[in-house]
This record gives structure tokens, C-alpha cells and sequence, in this order.
């Protein structure tokens, strides 16, 4: 943890001036690395298949008020990644004093779909039920993840409740709620980082992709399965808003998911922007895309009354 700690001072000295350019003081990302956070790292949120499912919890260690909270998934493909790479993307949330929650779940060598899915579900249940231990706002509830990641927060936020997929989840008979009961469990925005919204696009034609081939794996059922867990099948009115940034390049996940996804959402009237990085491959988008998206994100999240209009 020293050495990610070291990672991130150095790149917040390298990015501040660009950041306090865009009304986000210098002193505030230093904050984080002079003590004002607190890191819980490797808290077990469930257990699936024998296997433990961690996550990161940081926390201003000021904290007198409920905090808007991220929750963060990791890509890779549903087969490959980790949360401890992710720990870049928490920093523009950090520099806003909110809460976030990096999340691990099962890969595909440990366990087939809809593994990934029931594992964030479960997480997305963890932070409601630890709203008053660690005072996250569980009324202002942000995902966000990056390809595999972005469609991990999208089918975390738009499934309804009482899901076949919340079924492995510690429910209030096998775990201590902090508040006694069993909480009601809402997103209030998602941002979507290219992430894949149909998954049986995936598996066979011109877009079949190996990382999804190996998620679903051999199963009987699996472009039902796909079908289950994919966004674009449950889009519906009510759903919380959705920031989409997606390069019109991309050739790990079509850029059509994305206006698949966006024609959608505004059929059903659900607020959401669609944000293309004209020429933008699957993310490394460059330092000036990078500031003007969290700008854009900002600036959404006052939009659906997520942060303040101050």
C-alpha cells in the first residue's frame, strides 16, 4: 500500500495544476496524501465459492456528515484485472471528500458468468448495510468501472430489485446489519467508462470477443445467460441517470454498445449524456480528454443533484 500511496503523490503533483484549473484546488488532492484519509483495505464483503471477496473502503477520517459514495469496479475482460490497478480512478472522487469502495469479484478462471455479477450485487448490498459505520450517503450511491468494470456498474445499477442475482448475498439472517434491518438498496448515478452493454453481441459474428467467449464459457444456456446479464435488457423508466464516455474507435468494446445503450435510455426518458472521444481507442485517452471528462462528469452529477450546485 506504501508504494501506491508513493504512485499517487506523484501523480498528483504531476496533474494538479491542470486539475486547480478547473476549480478543483491543488490542496485538496494533497489532503489525501497528508493523512486526511482513511484506508480499510481487504474487508470481506461475501464468500462465493470458497473464495473471499474483498474490498477497499477510504474514508475521510473527518467525516461529521453521510458522504456521496463511489463504488468502483475493476475491467479486465470479466478474466483478468485486479482492484489494487484501479486506484488512479478513485482520485477526482477523493478530491470532492466523497467516500469510495474498490471492489474485487470473481474472474472467469475461478468462476463462469453470472459470477461477476451476483459478486457486485452483493458489494452494492455491503455499502447500503454499512451506511451508518462508515457514513456513506446511501441515497447518493455513484458506480462507475471501465469496460468489463462499466458493464459491471450498469447491470449493478439497473437491475431491479429482489434480482435472481442478489440470491448469494448475505441477507440479515447470516450477517449483522448496522441498522438492524435490511436496508433498501438504490444507485443514484452511474458512470460508465466503455463498458459492454450486450453481451451476446460478444459471442458470435463480427464482434465476438475472446474475454466474452471465456465468460460464458461452454454453458448450455449461454446466450440466455448473455441476455440476463446484459444493461440493454433492462432498460426502463425510473432507472438512475447514466455518463457514458466511449471512443468511437474502441476496438475492445463496439462503440455501438454505447449508442445502443444512450438511444435507449432516452426512449425510456432516463436522463444520461453519451460523451464520444472522437478517434478514442479503448481508453489511454490523453490528459486534455481526461480533465474535460471529469469536468463533463461534475457537472452531470450537480445536473441529477448529486453534488451541490455551489
Amino acid at each position: 500500500m506504501t508504494r501506491i500511496l508513493l504512485a499517487l503523490f506523484i501523480l498528483l503533483l504531476s496533474i494538479a495544476h491542470s486539475v486547480q484549473a478547473q476549480s478543483v484546488g491543488t490542496e485538496k488532492w494533497v489532503d489525501y496524501v497528508s493523512g486526511e484519509y482513511e484506508i480499510i483495505s481487504n474487508i470481506t464483503y461475501a464468500t462465493a465459492n470458497n473464495t473471499a471477496l474483498k474490498l477497499d473502503v477510504y474514508v475521510p477520517r473527518n467525516r461529521p456528515a453521510p458522504l456521496p459514495t463511489l463504488i468502483l469496479f475493476h475491467g479486465g475482460g470479466w478474466v483478468a484485472g485486479m482492484k489494487e490497478q484501479n486506484v488512479f480512478q478513485l482520485l477526482p472522487y477523493l478530491s470532492m471528500g466523497w467516500a469510495v469502495v474498490n471492489v474485487e469479484y470473481r474472474l472467469a478462471n475461478n468462476s463462469l458468468a453470472p459470477a461477476a455479477v451476483e459478486d457486485c450485487r452483493c458489494a452494492l448490498r455491503w455499502v447500503a448495510s454499512r451506511a451508518k459505520q462508515f457514513n456513506f450517503d446511501a441515497t447518493k450511491i455513484v458506480l462507475t468501472g471501465g469496460s468489463a468494470g462499466g458493464h459491471l456498474a450498469l447491470i449493478t445499477g439497473m437491475l431491479p430489485e429482489n434480482s435472481p442475482f442478489d440470491r448469494q448475498c448475505p441477507t440479515n439472517d447470516s450477517i449483522r446489519w448496522t441498522s438492524g434491518t435490511e436496508p433498501r438498496v438504490s444507485v443514484a448515478a452511474i458512470v460508465n467508462w466503455f463498458g459492454i452493454t450486450d453481451v451476446a453481441d460478444l459471442l458470435d459474428g463480427p464482434n465476438a470477443k475472446h474475454y466474452a467467449i471465456e465468460w460464458l464459457g461452454s454453458k448450455s444456456n449461454r446466450k440466455e445467460l448473455a441476455e440476463a446479464v446484459s444493461p440493454l435488457t433492462y432498460v426502463r423508466s425510473g432507472l438512475p441517470p447514466v455518463f457514458t464516455i466511449h471512443g468511437d474507435e474502441d476496438n475492445l468494446v463496439p462503440y455501438s454498445h454505447a449508442e445502443r445503450l444512450h438511444k435507449a435510455l432516452d426512449k425510456a426518458g432516463v436522463p444520461n449524456k453519451l460523451m464520444t472521444v472522437r478517434g478514442g481507442k479503448h481508453g489511454g485517452f490523453n490528459r486534455e480528454t481526461l480533465i474535460s471528462t471529469f469536468v463533463a462528469i461534475r457537472e452531470f452529477l450537480r445536473a441529477n443533484n448529486i453534488l451541490s450546485k455551489e
